[in-house]
């Protein structure tokens, strides 16, 4: 259990479940390489038919261990291992269901909007927190969420640190159930199980289908995401973001 993810097998269903309750499952370079590993192995094996990705503890998933920033960068960015988390830009051809426990900011909203169904407890809200930080939302927030969401609530998360509540999230279109914690995990065994019952090939063809504009759209779009992520890392505000963060104080902006 000291494993910072957890990964069963029940029948076709995999499931990945965050397992730093005491870091608020943060990713960190170890959850990251067990994340993909799981997520190959949903893919490569033809007795698994859907995953699902879940935490433990109060919280989802509170981003990127900031205690590794350093690596961290690499965990927001594209590439073999998946991009953040080893999971947002890996290019799947079966559904992964998310089951949100808890709040999911920064890089864990992220994980959410990588998926293909979402289910969510009543106190789970989500937010993208970066541009606090110094930083930028490089794992698929700032270029996801403005396809997900009207224009004004996605930048008012992007820009404003919005943030959403479970409700307000499932009254936009992001979330398909909000349940109570106790519905949750057979909630989204439900929605693995529907999935499962139609055909491997079928299921594949058809997500594939619905990714068409989205993995068009986003295409271009990921060069200009990591040009961004790169060059922001590397300013004065980002360290200090950083720092300030660590510190507990309110960041001194210099705009350099």
């Amino acid at each position: 259990m000291n494993e910072p993810v957890l990964v069963a097998v029940d029948g076709g269903v995999l499931t990945i479940t965050l397992n730093r309750p005491d870091k608020r499952n943060a990713i960190n370079q170890a959850a990251k390489a067990l994340i993909h590993d799981a997520i190959v192995e949903l893919e490569t094996n033809d007795d698994l038919r859907v995953g699902v990705i879940t935490g433990t503890g109060p919280t989802f998933c509170a981003g990127m261990d900031l205690s590794e920033s350093r690596a961290g960068i690499q965990n927001r960015l594209g590439g073999a291992d998946g991009g953040f988390a080893g999971f947002v830009r890996y290019p799947r051809t079966k559904p992964v269901v998310a089951a949100v426990n808890g709040p999911a900011l920064g890089g864990g909203f992220e994980l959410v909007l990588a998926c293909d169904l979402v289910v969510a407890v009543p106190t789970a809200w989500f937010a993208l927190p970066e541009p606090q930080r110094g930083i930028i939302a490089g794992g698929g927030g700032a270029l996801r969420l403005t396809q997900l969401l009207p224009r004004a609530i996605a930048r008012e998360i992007l820009l404003a640190n919005g943030r959403l509540t479970a409700e307000q999230a499932e009254r936009w279109g992001l979330l398909n159930r909000v349940v109570p914690p106790e519905a949750l995990a057979s909630t989204a065994r439900e929605l693995a199980d529907a999935v499962c019952v139609g055909a491997p090939l079928a299921i594949a063809g058809t997500l594939a289908i619905s990714q068409t504009i989205e993995r068009g759209l986003e295409a271009s779009a990921w060069d200009v995401n990591d040009a961004q992520v790169r060059g922001i890392r590397a300013t004065e505000d980002a360290k200090e973001g950083a720092t300030a963060f660590g510190e507990k104080r309110a960041p001194q902006w210099s705009g350099r």
